[in-house]
C-alpha cells in the first residue's frame, strides 16, 4: 500500500517517514505543484493522498479518482474558508479542533473523518508544528481504523483569506490583540506585523507579552 503526504510546508517534511515507521507501507511526499499532477498520482496509485497544507486548488480530476484527505484547523463546519489560524486568534479563540475531511467541490464543505483537538497558544509556527503532530495522529488512525467519513453537523461559518493590509498594527485597538496580530503572522510565509513610516518599515516577530507591554523583534526596513 502507497499513500501520498502533500505540503509544501517544512514542518511536514519528516511526516512520511514518521508514518512509514508507525504504519508500514510506502510513504511519498510532495512538495510542489510540478509534482502534484494526474500523471504522477497514475504512477504511484496510491490508497490516500493526506493534505495537511496545500495553497492551490484540486480539481475533480484527481478528486474523483483519489481518496484526497484534507486537514482544515477548525471544527467544521465552523471556520470553513481561508487563514484558518489567523481567523481563530482574531475571533479570540484559545483552542480549536483539526478537521481531516474529504476532498471535493465545495470549500471545505467534504465528510469528515474525524476531529483532534488543538490548543492556539504561542506562535503561529509553533502552532502550525504542534498540528503537525496532532495529524500525523491522525492519519494513522485513518490508516489502522478506517473509519467511514460523516456529513459535517452543524451551522456553518465562512472565514474570508486574509490580506497583507492586515497586518498593519497602526489601529489595533488593545495590548491583547496586538499581540495576538504578531504572533498569529509569525511564522516563515506569512506577513509579518507591521507599521510604516515614510521612509521605515517595522516588522514584528517573537512576542511576549508582560502585562501592558510587548516585548518583541523588531526588523527595520527601507520603504
Amino acid at each position: 500500500m502507497l499513500n501520498v503526504i502533500l505540503s509544501e510546508k517544512p514542518w511536514h517534511r519528516d511526516m512520511a517517514q514518521h508514518l512509514k515507521d508507525a504504519c508500514g507501507g510506502e510513504w511519498v511526499h510532495l512538495n510542489s505543484r510540478e509534482d502534484f499532477t494526474v500523471e504522477a498520482l497514475e504512477e504511484l496509485n496510491p490508497s490516500y493522498v493526506f493534505i495537511p497544507h496545500w495553497s492551490y486548488i484540486i480539481g475533480p480530476e484527481i478528486y474523483d479518482r483519489y481518496r484526497c484527505v484534507i486537514f482544515h484547523m477548525t471544527d467544521l463546519p465552523y471556520g470553513r474558508g481561508g487563514s484558518p489560524l489567523q481567523n481563530l486568534i482574531a475571533n479570540g479563540v484559545p483552542y480549536t479542533k483539526i478537521s481531516a475531511i474529504e476532498c471535493g467541490p465545495g470549500i471545505d464543505t467534504g465528510n469528515v473523518y474525524l476531529k483532534s483537538p488543538l490548543q492556539l497558544h504561542g506562535t503561529a509556527r509553533e502552532i502550525f508544528e504542534r498540528a503537525a503532530i496532532v495529524v500525523e495522529g491522525m492519519i494513522y488512525t485513518i490508516i489502522t481504523q478506517n473509519p467511514t467519513p460523516q456529513p459535517q453537523e452543524g451551522e456553518s461559518v465562512l472565514f474570508k483569506r486574509r490580506r497583507k493590509k492586515q497586518s498593519n498594527i497602526a489601529e489595533v485597538g488593545d495590548i491583547t490583540s496586538l499581540y495576538d496580530l504578531i504572533r498569529m503572522l509569525d511564522c516563515e510565509g506569512y506577513p509579518a506585523a507591521y507599521l510604516t513610516t515614510p521612509r521605515w518599515r517595522l516588522e514584528f516577530s517573537e512576542a511576549e507579552l508582560k502585562g501592558d507591554t510587548i516585548v518583541s523583534t523588531v526588523s527595520i526596513k527601507e520603504v
